[in-house]
């Protein structure tokens, strides 16, 4: 019987793996495509009230960053997601606001500010869409569902799993991550400079647009 089983569970993992290859490639193949519109991933809190200064930010950039062109890419649910999805929607009618949502026991449903929805079980698959359907990455104030999205891009782009591509972090609680990054990986020759070099940081949302813009600008070129 447990031969049986193990033999089993051999075909399986094997039928899983050459499934796992396959979407890879369509997931490179569909990423090729590309897109109409420069696409931006904003990641935030979901715990992040509306009547709060940073609600209001992030709300601003995303209105911003549709205007001047930019789809709005972010997880489709409450506090700082629907902050830019909102955002999108107000700043243009050409551009397109996107919601990945992922089923979790805390948070019901997409927000009202969806032009697109996305809907993943798992985690992981739906780190990749973010990646594969965004140009840029702009982290907001989060927590550990912000970090794992943040790192994520990173570390894909670390590896040269996905193209260059500008990841700004925005607030002042930031640096210190950045800070620590510095004082024990980097010293320690886990990571190069150039890790580090991958990420920029601002204090405020309206200096966000200036980078992205000339990225946008030389999009649609």
């Amino acid at each position: 019987m447990k031969v049986k089983q193990e033999k089993v569970r051999k075909f399986l993992s094997k039928q899983i793996q050459e499934l796992s290859s396959i979407v890879a490639d369509l997931d490179d193949l569909v990423t090729e495509i590309g897109t109409e519109y420069y696409r931006v991933a904003i990641f935030g809190s979901a715990r992040i009230q509306e009547n709060t200064p940073e609600y209001k930010s992030v709300y601003n950039l995303a209105k911003s960053l549709a205007q001047n062109g930019a789809d709005i890419v972010t997880g489709g649910g409450p506090g700082l997601m629907e902050a830019a999805n909102a955002g999108a929607k107000e700043g243009s009618k050409k551009t397109k606001s996107f919601g990945l949502r992922i089923d979790l026991p805390f948070e019901s449903g997409f927000n009202d500010h969806l032009d697109i929805k996305f809907f993943h079980k798992k985690f992981s698959s739906r780190l990749d869409e973010f990646m594969r359907i965004s140009n840029a990455v702009v982290v907001t104030p989060g927590g550990i569902g912000t970090l794992l999205e943040l790192y994520y891009a990173w570390q894909l782009m670390q590896v040269g799993h996905i193209k260059e591509r500008p990841i700004i972090l925005v607030g002042k609680m930031w640096q210190g991550l950045i800070d620590w990054m510095k004082e024990n990986p980097l010293k320690k020759e886990l990571i190069d400079q150039k890790d580090i070099s991958q990420i920029q940081i601002v204090e405020k949302m309206e200096d966000v647009v200036p980078i992205l813009q000339k990225e946008i600008e030389a999009f649609y070129k």
